[in-house]
């Protein structure tokens, strides 16, 4: 753990008005390299979509407070760093009309310009099995998490008591007219999935998501997602 000082070329209040609910990319030599911001977490992925690799994931959570910084509760790579918090020095933002580029320490990242009305950090908090509706505490440390911002989406499967990474996946998400349309660029369990189009019909109930549909294998999915709170 270190300690560097902040320079920011923005005030936090723009900064943190330009990244929330929105996601970025920057492709490396065909590897492409995703950052996804909703509800104060956030996650950045690595894959190869024409080799159908996934490479790597992590995130948490992130703020604005005295400076950005990310506390990190998931590191595919490196499960030893869950919990440390990670501080960047230098951090530029740049938006015009729905378009934009990111810096993070020199990093250059490129917005996706696209809007949607599920942005938002989910955890899954109920599934059907064998008919039967299954709830689950969100508060508990294992968590299946599902990040939705700028058309992008992944969810997480990750423990944060036992530093576990059990799998990810994500890709391009479009979201109208109660259809919930998945398009898959990467699957850490599965590569022949990366490619695949799922549908589910949606609803929002009393604020949690509810989607119904099948799932890569073609077996029935129905599952509620609630959002965020800590």
């Amino acid at each position: 753990m270190f300690n560097i000082l902040f320079l920011l070329i923005l005030n936090t209040t723009s900064l943190s008005n330009g990244i929330e609910n929105s996601s970025w990319y920057r492709d490396i030599n065909g590897v492409n390299e995703v950052r996804i911001y909703s509800d104060k977490f956030f996650v950045v992925s690595k894959y190869d979509t024409k080799n159908k690799t996934f490479i790597s994931t992590k995130g948490g959570i992130y703020s604005w407070d005295n400076g950005y910084y990310e506390v990190l509760e998931f590191n595919s790579s490196d499960s030893s760093s869950v919990g440390d918090t990670v501080y960047y020095s230098n951090v530029k933002i740049n938006i015009k009309n729905d378009s934009g580029k990111m810096v993070i320490d020199g990093v250059k990242f490129n917005k996706y310009p696209h809007d949607d009305n599920l942005s938002g950090a989910w955890l899954m908090s109920g599934i059907e099995r064998r008919g039967e509706m299954r709830m689950r505490d969100v508060t508990r440390p294992r968590k299946t998490l599902k990040m939705l911002a700028g058309g992008r989406f992944q969810w997480i499967a990750y423990d944060t008591s036992k530093k576990g990474f059990y799998g990810t996946g994500g890709g391009i998400f479009t979201a109208v007219d109660g259809k919930y349309i998945e398009n898959i660029e990467f699957f850490s369990r599965d590569s022949k999935t990366v490619g695949k189009s799922l549908e589910f019909d949606y609803e929002i109930k009393e604020g949690d998501w509810h989607h119904k549909g099948f799932s890569s294998k073609g077996d029935p999915k129905y599952e509620i997602w609630t959002k965020r709170k800590q």
